[in-house]
């Protein structure tokens, strides 16, 4: 009986040295494993990127095209060749002086031009002097037409009825009469030239109505 229990006792010794000796596993999960990859660089602030943006020179350079020297052309055809090199502003007036308006392009043809032939910008605005196509060219130059009248009557003899009118006051009261005898309506005021006015030219102006003696163009007052 004494020597079971000997070996008994030094059996549990043995269990108990083994169990203190033995390796201890970690099992825990709050181990982080290490990650390989490098971390990515943060993204450049959208206050950044446009900062950035601004100081970057612009490289836009202004379009420039050939104007070739259009007069004598009609003006439909000159219109359309400003436009196959890049011009598109375009506008118009009577050379003539009269106000007329170009409704139809193809019944006029071009005098002058501004600006003159040359290399120009193209949103450079284009006027084409014009006059209608049986009609000549004024010689002496354009017959500019007369300034907005002020405080006294301009000198509208020899202008189209219709730029007396223009140049008047908006609320100016305007009888325009035939003195050619005929007793005519008068209908297209760019077809009838100024004879007189009442009140005279230099006369002073205010509020009162005003009356235009006309003839036809090719009239003589």
């Amino acid at each position: 009986m004494h020597i079971i229990t000997r070996t008994s006792a030094a059996a549990a010794l043995l269990l108990a040295a083994l169990t203190a000796c033995g390796p201890t596993t970690d099992t825990g999960t709050d181990a982080k494993p290490t990650d390989p990859t490098p971390a990515a660089p943060a993204p450049k602030s959208s206050a950044t990127s446009a900062g950035e943006a601004a100081q970057e020179p612009s490289t836009a350079a202004e379009t420039t095209a050939k104007l070739s020297d259009m007069a004598g052309k009609g003006l439909q055809s000159a219109q359309d060749e400003a436009q196959a090199v890049g011009f598109y502003h375009l506008t118009s007036h009577d050379a003539l002086g009269r106000g007329r308006n170009q409704i139809l392009d193809r019944s006029w043809k071009v005098c002058s031009q501004t600006p003159a032939p040359g290399t120009h910008a193209t949103d450079t605005k284009i006027d084409f002097g014009t006059v209608k196509l049986e009609e000549t060219c004024p010689a002496g130059g354009e017959q500019g037409e007369p300034e907005k009248a002020g405080s006294s009557m301009p000198n509208f003899v020899g202008k189209s009825v219709k730029v007396a009118r223009q140049a008047l006051d908006g609320s100016t009261s305007i009888t325009v009469d035939d003195v050619s005898g005929q007793d005519r309506m008068v209908l297209l005021e760019s077809n009838w030239q100024v004879c007189s006015t009442d009140p005279a030219a230099g006369a002073k102006l205010d509020g009162q109505p005003v009356t235009i003696g006309a003839v036809k163009l090719d009239e003589s007052c």
